[in-house]
């Protein structure tokens, strides 16, 4: 008796849980963490009950979205060739890829969710290689800390992902304006 082939059910289970985590990042982004779940939902194309079958709860939800954010941010960050980069260039694609998956970011640090330390290394890592790499090399201001830059680095990365939301401009607009602020900024003294 031949044998069926065994349900694939994996790719379904995919494409809802992405759903679900676009439209909970869509939503948190616009609302708050505190946003209706129904409204997540509906964001995502799904019945409460699906949502309530993925995520059994807000922290669930708010936990995985911070982990789908790191992973994705992680990997656009290994993708943008940074270590081949000039360091100018090198700010510009971190900004580039960090804007991209901005509305992720604002729900994690406007609600300071608890995050994985592995997950958080592997974004801060190839960021506090290109700032040390700039204070090196003297593109970047030598009486500055790695630290104190790469603070303000991520608080120059915030502000072109909240232009971009609240200005509705696009990715590279954003990208461009914060990285000429934080260059200008960042540039050792004459």
């Amino acid at each position: 008796m031949p044998s069926t082939p065994p349900v694939k059910t994996a790719p379904r289970f995919d494409r809802t849980a992405a759903a679900i985590l676009d439209g909970a990042a869509h939503v948190f982004s616009e609302q708050g963490a505190g946003a209706n779940l129904a409204t997540v939902a509906a964001a995502a194309g799904v019945s409460r009950a699906t949502l309530y079958r993925y995520y059994p709860n807000r922290e669930a939800l708010l936990e995985a979205l911070a982990a789908h954010a790191l992973a994705e941010a992680a990997h656009r960050l290994a993708d943008a060739g940074l270590e081949q980069a000039k360091v100018e260039q090198a700010i510009e694609r971190i900004l580039r890829a960090l804007v991209a998956v901005g509305d992720r970011f604002t729900i994690l640090v406007g609600e300071q969710i608890a995050c994985d330390e592995a997950d958080k290394q592997r974004l801060d890592a190839p960021m506090r290689a290109v700032i040390e790499r700039g204070i090196e090399t003297g593109v970047l201001r030598q009486d500055l800390s790695t630290d104190v830059l790469l603070e303000l680095f991520g608080g120059t990365i915030m502000g072109a992902i909240k232009m971009r939301q609240h200005l509705q401009v696009g990715i590279e607009e954003a990208s461009a304006a914060a990285a000429s602020l934080l260059l200008d900024g960042a540039r050792p003294r004459d």
